[in-house]
């Protein structure tokens, strides 16, 4: 499978520390999208399932779930599937986003692997148009919560804040990850950086 990269420890991707894999890939390309370098296929690089595992094994003790973002999860479905299902043998909880509707994922082949082993599905592809960064980590307001267990729940997760994480890699490069009002953090760092 292809990701474009992986957090092992994030506050800022739901609620409790979680463990964070952004697949590489995405057809939706939506109007707006901030993450258009996670579209091409080619990107990112490979990992094996076991890999995945293997450093969620490391990091067991201190999360409280995954989440899978892109990219497009539902363009991995069996592999996520995998790691989901290790996820869950550990007693921890899954979010998946995707910008597919949960009536098209129904539908769709090989969806219902992933579908099974999500918890909070977050859905629909992110409109320009309907910008709205005051609930968790929804992009826009069209995009649901869909509870498809009680691993969950709607209180906890909508008392959720939006946050960023601001890391700077070993290679010198400062990469942030969260949900919120990307222009306001762009200009808040190109004031810092001027």
């Amino acid at each position: 499978m292809r990701v474009n990269r992986i957090i092992e420890k994030t506050y800022a991707e739901g609620p409790g520390c979680r463990f964070c894999i952004w697949v590489q890939g995405c057809k939706h390309h939506c109007v707006g999208c901030f993450a258009k370098e996670l579209w091409s296929f080619d990107g990112g690089y490979d990992i094996s399932v076991n890999e995945i595992i293997s450093k969620i094994k490391s990091v067991s003790n201190d999360i409280c779930g995954i989440t899978f973002l892109g990219g497009e999860p539902f363009e991995y479905a069996e592999e996520l599937s995998e790691v989901a299902g290790y996820i869950h043998s550990i007693n921890k909880n899954v979010i998946t986003f995707t910008g597919y509707c949960y009536e098209d994922l129904q539908k769709k082949s090989n969806a219902d692997m992933l579908l099974n082993q999500t918890d909070l599905l977050i859905d629909g592809k992110f409109d320009e148009g309907l910008v709205d960064y005051s609930r968790p980590l929804a992009g826009s307001s069209n995009q649901r919560f869909i509870y498809l267990t009680d691993k969950i729940s709607g209180e906890e997760f909508e008392h959720y804040k939006n946050r960023f994480e601001i890391r700077v890699s070993n290679k010198g490069i400062i990469e942030f990850n969260g949900m919120g009002n990307i222009k306001k953090l762009q200009n808040f760092l190109n004031k810092k950086g001027g």
